[in-house]
């Protein structure tokens, strides 16, 4: 069970892409809740690239409260490489991630920090099917279902990056020097007790949201590609089936053969369709082979080069 003390320090961590008309009334509902808890804070909002007022409004948050922090990325580096920069730079005996568009609720960080303080050292959160779009919640089933079974680490269904860490889950998370870092998946790896809670998602309070088809497509390779080499096998597989009925075709083929040369009235496969399509199955799944190799050797060609993960370009005084 965790050592947790009433008088203990609570970091938050928000990315921030954009997101100017959000940060006031989210720095707001943050503190109340962390009032109402009556447990001590820190926010620290990370600035990814933001092309709007979003780092003038953290400043002036600065200079209002000195419990917030802030970093400037020097470009968009990535949600999860934004949530990194300010877990690196967190204090707190625990640490809580959460988006800053105001769709993780903050009223649930006071179970949040109930929880750990029974002796959870992650305490993740779940979407609920409330507001969510039927569209998006098919995306969502199939995302997770995907991450499950190729990566076996078996993910809730919703789960996102909204959660509590303890300090010892941190260390160990920050010691973790994988370049393209699915942190939903790498939390869970670790270990530790966990436990998770569902949250309504709420409509977003201003703006639009950054996260695409295309974003979740990416996200779910990063997750799959990061746990397992079971896509690896599954191609592997295909080709040992796809050469197993070739070659049985071939053997077709040459007793048809055999038959017509004999005398007997057999038909032929005609030469050049048969040609023609053999060729191009088999260029498909060599093709898609080539692909998947392709991913993970992409990955280990990003570790290999040693580029930092994010480069801060500005931070608040005394950081």
């Amino acid at each position: 069970m965790n050592s947790v003390r009433h008088d203990d320090l609570v970091s938050v961590v928000f990315p921030v892409f954009n997101e100017e008309h959000n940060l006031v009334p989210l720095y707001e509902q943050v503190r109340d809740a962390f009032q109402k808890a009556e447990v001590a804070y820190e926010m620290i909002f990370v600035d990814n690239g933001s092309e709007d007022g979003s780092l003038q409004t953290m400043k002036l948050l600065r200079e209002k409260d000195s419990c917030v922090r802030y970093l400037s990325l020097s470009r968009n580096f990535g949600h999860q490489n934004a949530l990194l920069a300010g877990l690196n730079v967190s204090r707190g005996d625990a640490v809580i991630t959460m988006d800053a568009d105001l769709q993780h609720p903050p009223t649930l960080i006071t179970e949040m920090i109930r929880l750990w303080r029974e002796g959870y050292d992650v305490v993740f959160t779940m979407k609920d099917n409330a507001g969510v779009t039927a569209w998006r919640r098919i995306q969502m089933r199939i995302f997770y279902r995907a991450i499950s079974k190729l990566s076996g680490l078996e993910l809730s269904f919703g789960q996102s990056d909204f959660r509590l860490m303890d300090h010892r889950v941190l260390r160990a998370l920050l010691s973790v020097q994988e370049y393209r870092i699915f942190l939903r998946g790498m939390v869970k790896w670790l270990g530790f007790k966990q436990i998770g809670i569902p949250y309504h998602v709420v409509s977003r309070r201003s703006g639009t949201s950054k996260f695409s088809w295309r974003s979740l497509v990416s996200f779910a390779l990063d997750g799959v590609l990061a746990f397992s080499v079971l896509p690896l096998r599954i191609v592997s597989v295909i080709g040992l089936l796809t050469g197993a009925v070739c070659f049985l075709y071939m053997g077709y083929v040459f007793v048809l053969g055999l038959l017509y040369l004999g005398g007997s009235a057999v038909d032929i496969p005609p030469g050049w369709a048969t040609l023609a399509v053999a060729v191009m199955f088999l260029g498909a799944i060599q093709l898609v082979a080539v692909g998947v190799v392709g991913e993970y050797l992409a990955r280990v060609f990003d570790q290999a080069k040693g580029r930092p993960r994010f480069i801060v370009r500005e931070r608040s005084e005394e950081d």
